[in-house]
């Protein structure tokens, strides 16, 4: 099976090519393309990546308001989500989101203590767990905490009928493996 990722953003990235060479196929998703009701892809998997709240980056997290109703839908039915970090200290920029998830913003190294035994730990297998860059932590959710760092989680995790959303703020490209096994495993459905 050959996974497709939707990768939401207003240009092509770097982290568009990392996720092709990852073995996943990766389509440009604009948020004008997220918001619009017609505009209804078959995807594996939808990353958000770091920065979607700060303006000053993107204009994605009005399109993220817009669309939440179908994303819900999209996550119930199989498709799996990777949002990473606000890149803002704007405690409601996850009010998206079918569960609640307060962020708060702060940049710096810190180091990474993974609980549990979610396959999604493995995000960081490339990285050494005592120094990863993150953007910030989430000080209240509604979700598992699967990684925590200074006390606080910086990977969250939650099961939503068939499919899941994974929320970091660890600010680093994921391990290629957890990459290509998360987008995979989450069902060819539209959104």
């Amino acid at each position: 099976m050959n996974a497709r990722a939707g990768f939401v953003w207003a240009t092509k990235q770097h982290f568009n090519r990392y996720i092709e060479e990852c073995g996943v196929g990766c389509d440009l998703i604009t948020p004008h393309m997220l918001a619009a009701p017609f505009f209804r892809p078959v995807i594996n998997c939808l990353i958000i990546p770091t920065g979607f709240a700060n303006p000053a980056y993107s204009n994605i997290l009005p399109a993220l308001r817009a669309s939440s109703a179908r994303l819900c839908q999209y996550i119930e039915n199989g498709g799996h989500v990777l949002v990473f970090g606000a890149a803002m200290d704007k405690p409601d920029a996850y009010d998206w989101l079918p569960f609640s998830v307060v962020y708060h913003h702060d940049f710096h190294p810190r180091a990474v203590i993974c609980q549990g035994t979610s396959d999604t730990t493995g995000i960081i297998d490339d990285f050494d767990a005592s120094g990863i860059e993150c953007d910030g932590s989430f000080p209240s959710h509604d979700a598992d905490c699967i990684a925590s760092s200074e006390d606080t989680a910086v990977l969250l995790e939650k099961h939503i009928g068939k499919g899941k959303i994974v929320i970091t703020s660890i600010h680093e490209f994921p391990s290629r493996r957890f990459l290509q096994t998360f987008c995979e495993a989450g069902l060819p459905v539209q959104f």
